[in-house]
C-alpha cells in the first residue's frame, strides 16, 4: 500500500530506539474502536516498553477499557464544549514520540498533529484534503470501498515500520467473567446460543419473527437461548419483548452487562447470531462459531474479521454466500444490497427491506451447517 511523505523512516523504525509514547487515534463508533486493537497490538508487540494510549470518543471505551496493550483510554466528548475541549487539547500537545490518526477526518488528523512529534494518519486523497498533508509526517490513502477496516488501519503499521498483526482483541477482566458465571450458573447447562438481536440504528435490524423462528429452532435442537443487549431503554424494552415470546428457559441479559461483559458471554456461546454491530465483531475476533446477518453494510469494508486471519487479506466479498473461519455473512434479500445507505429511506431510523424480507430459513442453515462443522 503506498505511503506519502517523508519517504525516510523515523529512527525508531530502523532499528534505533524504539519511542516511548504512542496514541492511537479512533474517534467514532465501538465498532472501529475494536477494529483498530489490531494496530494496537502490532505496535506493542514490536516495542514491549512503548507506553500506548488510544483517543476514542465516549461511550466507545468499553470495547477496549480491559485491552492488555493499551495504558490508558482517553476519552472526548463527540460533541465537546469549547473551553473544556480547549483545554483537553491543550494537554495533549507534543505529549506523545508518536500519534497515528486511523481516520482521514479533520479532527482526528489535527488531533495527530497536536499530539506526537512524530506522525502518521490515513486522508484521502482529494485536492480539498491536501491541507491536512503537510500536518502528518506520513500518510497512506484512505480506501473506503476495497480494502477492509483492519488491513486499513495496519497499513499505519506499516507506515511505522512495524510488523502488522491481524488479531482483533477482546479482553474482559476477572470480576468480568465473575459476574457472567454467576447470571449463567455454570455447570451442566446446555450449550448456549447467544443472540443479539437489537443493533444500534433500526437500518440493520432483522426482523422479529425472524428472531423467534431461529431461537426457536436452536432450543429445539438442544440449544439454552441467552439474549444480550445494551443498556438503551429503547433496546431493553425491544428485546424484552422478544424474550417473552421464545422457549421457556430463554435468559434475557440485555442491559445487565457491560460491553466487556458481553464479550465474556460470548466467549462461552456454542453459536452467536448477531447483526451489523460491536458484539458480532468480537464473536468473531473470539473464534465462535458465529452467522453474520448484513444488509446495506458493504462487508468488504465492515465485515466482521474472524480470528486467525491473515492480516493483508481481505475475508469478504461484496456479495454471495460466503464463510470465512468460523463466520458466516448471510446478506439481505435485494438486488440493491450492499447499498452503502443508511436504510431504505436514507436516515439509521428507516428500515432496510434486504434484512426485513431476509427469510429465517436461510440463517437457520448457516446456523446449522456451522455446527455440524464444529462436531466433525
Amino acid at each position: 500500500m503506498k505511503k506519502y511523505g517523508d519517504p525516510a523512516l523515523p529512527a525508531f523504525a530502523s532499528g534505533g530506539s524504539p519511542p516511548r509514547s504512542v496514541l492511537i487515534i479512533v474517534t467514532r463508533r465501538i465498532g472501529d474502536v475494536l477494529l483498530a486493537t489490531p494496530l494496537a497490538r502490532s505496535v506493542k508487540r514490536a516495542w514491549p516498553e512503548t507506553a500506548l494510549d488510544m483517543l476514542v470518543f465516549e461511550g466507545t471505551q468499553g470495547a477496549i477499557d480491559a485491552n492488555p496493550d493499551i495504558r490508558r483510554v482517553l476519552a472526548v466528548p463527540e460533541r465537546p464544549g469549547g473551553l473544556e475541549h480547549l483545554a483537553f487539547v491543550a494537554g495533549l500537545v507534543r505529549r506523545y514520540d508518536v500519534a497515528l490518526s486511523t481516520l482521514p477526518g479533520d479532527r482526528p488528523t489535527l488531533y495527530a498533529f497536536l499530539a506526537g512529534r512524530w506522525r502518521a494518519g490515513l486522508l484521502n486523497a482529494t485536492p480539498k484534503e491536501r491541507w491536512k498533508q503537510p500536518l502528518l509526517h506520513r500518510w497512506v490513502p484512505f480506501d473506503n470501498w476495497n480494502t477492509h477496516t483492519v488491513p486499513m488501519n495496519l497499513a499505519l503499521a506499516g507506515a511505522l515500520g512495524v510488523e502488522p498483526r491481524g488479531e482483533v482483541v477482546v479482553s474482559w477482566r476477572a470480576q468480568d467473567a465473575e459476574r457472567v458465571d454467576a447470571l449463567l450458573g455454570r455447570g451442566s447447562a446446555p450449550p448456549l446460543a447467544v443472540l443479539h438481536p437489537h443493533p444500534k440504528f433500526n437500518y440493520k435490524m432483522w426482523h422479529r419473527a425472524g428472531w423467534l423462528e431461529t431461537a426457536g429452532w436452536l432450543s429445539a435442537r438442544g440449544h439454552r437461548v441467552v439474549l444480550s443487549g445494551g443498556p438503551d431503554p429503547a433496546e431493553i424494552t425491544h428485546v424484552a419483548g422478544l424474550a417473552r415470546a421464545m422457549p421457556p428457559g430463554t435468559l434475557n441479559l440485555a442491559g445487565r452487562l457491560s460491553l466487556a461483559q458481553s464479550g465474556c458471554l460470548v466467549s462461552r456461546a456454542a453459536v452467536f447470531l448477531g447483526p451489523d454491530t460491536a458484539l458480532t465483531h468480537m464473536a468473531a475476533a473470539l473464534g465462535v462459531p458465529t452467522v453474520a446477518l448484513y444488509g446495506p453494510t458493504d462487508p468488504v469494508k465492515w465485515g466482521p474479521w474472524p480470528k486467525g486471519h491473515a492480516p493483508t487479506a481481505n475475508p469478504w466479498r461484496r456479495l454471495g454466500r460466503q464463510a470465512a473461519g468460523r463466520v458466516s455473512l448471510v446478506q439481505g434479500n435485494a438486488p440493491c444490497a450492499p447499498c452503502h445507505k443508511e436504510g431504505c429511506e436514507r436516515n439509521v431510523e428507516s428500515y432496510s427491506d434486504c434484512l426485513q424480507q431476509l427469510p429465517a430459513a436461510r440463517v437457520i442453515a448457516e446456523i446449522a451447517q456451522l455446527l455440524d462443522q464444529g462436531k466433525s
